[in-house]
């Protein structure tokens, strides 16, 4: 995915993108869970890439806004900022869980196969 510009936005619209970006994650994380559950391995296997794509966005973003503050640009403090990096930090801690469950549910469906 392209790098976001930050230089012409708010912060308000940059807490936006982090949203938006963790939020279409999240999504594709839980639906890589219920793909998975039905049996289609490598499209819950697509999910969770497309998902590190959009997370890769938003801890772009986040990255960018911290480098910003070292540089003496501080941002101000919102409740939006607040639940934007919430947001991020939550997906990216699902989107571990759920990857190290599909591993666990791979090695169960082998043993259950008798592989």
């Amino acid at each position: 995915m392209e790098k976001l510009q930050l230089e012409n936005l708010t912060d308000e619209q940059i807490s936006f993108q982090i949203i938006l970006h963790s939020g279409n994650a999240r999504s594709k994380v839980i639906q890589a869970l219920r793909v998975y559950r039905e049996g289609r391995v490598e499209e819950a296997e697509a999910l969770i890439q497309q998902a590190e794509e959009d997370l890769s966005v938003s801890h772009d973003i986040h990255f960018q806004m911290v480098q910003k503050e070292a540089c003496g640009e501080a941002s101000q403090f919102s409740l939006l900022l607040m639940h934007s990096e919430d947001h991020l930090m939550s997906t990216l801690t699902m989107k571990e869980l759920v990857k190290e469950l599909l591993e666990i549910f791979k090695v169960k469906d082998l043993q259950v196969a008798g592989v």
